[in-house]
């Protein structure tokens, strides 16, 4: 395998952003390779200068004209009024001008750790109950929730600060920091954690107290859903009980996460469809198409008959940067094609929806396209297409498939769908079995065991019939 194919391989299995890293790298380390923006640069250049000279002519008039103006005295009528002057600087509170961009704006945050280290430097402590607190904020996750005992934090206080700490200081500090925002922080479990938050309540009302009690003595019938067992026990209509639960649904599970100021991933699409005239457009995204081109200037300096270093070094990065643009160019022409091959195939879920989509494994289009599967696998891998129905990896539309009882296929996507269908429309009161939506999608003529609905359904996430089964 050639050097020029090795890099042809590897810039095809790269996603957009590693691609944009390496485009980056080749461009800083080969002069003869460049942007097309950077072949326009000397034009832009000259324009701008041009333009600088426009200006320093005008600000040379400008400055005449008040050297002219001071000379007339100070005394001229003032027809400018004292807001105008400063209406260039917005005041807190007003709207920034159309040159203000949400960039410039400042969009540091401090993350949970900071925002309780500031909170106990307002209350105040001891030198030694502050190095107790700071070791219980050290000591919690991201969500917010102690990550140690409080066995286990005292061995660690003795070893390294305090030979004669108490459990009693520790448990103190805990508190302290349990009292802190945001609420629920530092709790053991989640039934603390929400305990804490219904505590912060100056004076709680009956269903605050009555959402209490039910966390203290109820969790475990609460979290298997069992509302029967503690309406029967607490004796509750379910108006009552209905109160209750949907003031513990609007605690938070997570209170540290609201101080989490990690940035998110966003995804660059490789491939943008759309629909036009009746009929389906795929193209590539033009930000994941950078244009590059040879600098001329370096290329004519290159001289044929020359060996010197200098015209070695040139003829060598000129060679570099030509296999370089073509193996970007087959890697663009080949993700155009599998990309287009894929909509054409497809295109009942673009129509449709993923009800309508077909069982398609890679080999289906390595036929079509006439390259191995291998390629396919490495074109189809971190690769994304941003569809009316949303950004996709390529990888999404291959799928397994089901006999049906007609002879056909269906694939497994397909088969997701229906059931995440089924359970959407089921009533609350009375989910549907696995069993039983194996029956309905047998009466709808797939072959589908019980184990496969379970399996699929877990694959979404969604929670057995028992978790999904509401009496209120």
């Amino acid at each position: 395998m050639t050097p020029q194919l090795q890099q042809a391989i590897r810039l095809l299995q790269l996603s957009s952003l590693e691609l944009q890293t390496e485009i980056q790298e080749r461009l800083d380390s080969n002069p003869l390779l460049e942007a097309e923006d950077e072949q326009n640069r000397e034009s832009e250049s000259e324009r701008q200068e041009a333009q600088s000279d426009r200006e320093r002519d005008d600000s040379q008039i400008d400055t005449t004209e008040a050297m002219e103006k001071k000379e007339l005295g100070d005394e001229l009528p003032m027809d400018t009024q004292w807001e105008s002057l400063t209406a260039s600087q917005p005041a807190k509170g007003q709207l920034p001008d159309e040159d203000y961009t949400a960039d410039m704006a400042d969009t540091s945050s401090e993350n949970l750790r900071d925002f309780l280290i500031w909170q106990i430097q307002m209350c105040r402590l001891s030198d030694r109950d502050e190095v107790i607190a700071m070791s219980i904020i050290d000591s919690l996750d991201e969500k917010g929730y102690l990550g140690i005992t409080t066995e286990e934090l005292e061995t660690h206080l003795r070893e390294q600060e305090f030979e004669d700490i108490n459990h009693s200081e520790i448990m103190a500090m805990l508190r302290l920091v349990q009292h802190l925002e945001p609420a629920g922080v530092a709790a053991s479990d989640l039934q603390e954690c929400l305990l804490l938050q219904l505590a912060q309540f100056s004076d709680p009302g009956p269903v605050e107290k009555l959402a209490t009690r039910i966390l203290e003595h109820h969790f475990a019938h609460l979290s298997k859903r069992n509302y029967p067992v503690i309406m029967r026990d607490l004796k509750l209509d379910e108006a009552r009980f209905k109160e209750a639960l949907h003031a513990i649904q609007k605690l938070d599970p997570s209170p540290g996460l609201r101080h989490n100021n990690s940035q998110p991933d966003y995804i660059t699409p490789d491939v943008l469809v759309s629909k036009a005239n009746g009929s389906w457009r795929v193209e590539l995204n033009p930000e994941c198409v950078p244009k590059l081109g040879i600098n001329n200037y370096y290329a004519g300096l290159i001289k044929r008959a020359d060996n010197s270093p200098d015209n070695t070094y040139l003829k060598d990065h000129l060679q570099d940067a030509r296999w370089f643009i073509k193996s970007l160019q087959s890697r663009h022409d080949t993700l155009l094609r599998v990309a287009q091959t894929i909509v054409n195939e497809q295109l009942g879920f673009f129509e449709f929806g993923p009800e309508a989509m077909k069982p398609m494994i890679l080999h289906d289009i390595a036929e079509k396209v006439e390259l191995h599967e291998s390629t396919i696998s490495r074109v189809t891998t971190r690769k994304y297409m941003h569809t009316p129905r949303g950004v996709f990896e390529l990888k999404y539309f291959f799928s397994s498939h089901v006999s049906t009882e007609s002879g056909g296929e269906c694939s497994a996507t397909a088969i997701r769908a229906l059931i995440k269908k089924l359970i959407e429309a089921e009533l609350p009161k009375k989910p549907l079995s696995d069993n039983k939506i194996a029956t309905i999608l047998q009466d709808q003529g797939i072959n589908v065991a019980r184990r496969t609905v379970a399996k699929y359904r877990e694959a979404m996430a969604i929670p057995t019939s028992s978790q999904r089964k509401s009496v209120i």
